[in-house]
């Protein structure tokens, strides 16, 4: 049976809102994969170590991440008040977004299916 009423359930849900601070990039044009790789070496990392992490990394994504943490960093200074130095990257992670579905044409008539990825990136930081 149900536990309640859908607007006590929504309120109970509402009521253990997260308030660390966080920056999410929706619609990223990379899979999941590619943008994981950095995003593991990132994590459990302090704020400065990540940053130099992701500024000397060769690969496409770690310049996207690198643009989402320094938004994550400017969000706790401004809109939570936090110190720089104490911050912790809590979570990282890249959820599943839309694939855009494309034709290459072969040989013969045939066509191959080419499929564009996209990512949900989220960071979450946390004071040490």
């Amino acid at each position: 049976m149900a536990k309640g009423h859908r607007s006590q359930i929504k309120r109970e849900r509402n009521e253990v809102k997260d308030t660390r601070p966080s920056a999410k990039l929706s619609f990223a044009r990379m899979s999941v994969q590619k943008a994981c790789f950095v995003l593991d070496a990132i994590r459990g990392k302090d704020v400065e170590t990540a940053l130099a992490i992701v500024t000397y990394n060769p690969r496409y994504a770690s310049s996207v991440i690198e643009k989402l943490l320094k938004s994550a960093i400017a969000n706790a200074e401004n809109n939570n008040g936090m110190k720089a130095e104490n911050l912790v990257v809590a979570e990282c992670y890249a959820n599943k977004g839309p694939t855009m579905k494309r034709i290459k044409p072969r040989a013969q008539g045939r066509a191959y299916r080419i499929e564009k990825r996209m990512s949900h990136i989220t960071i979450v930081l946390d004071e040490r």
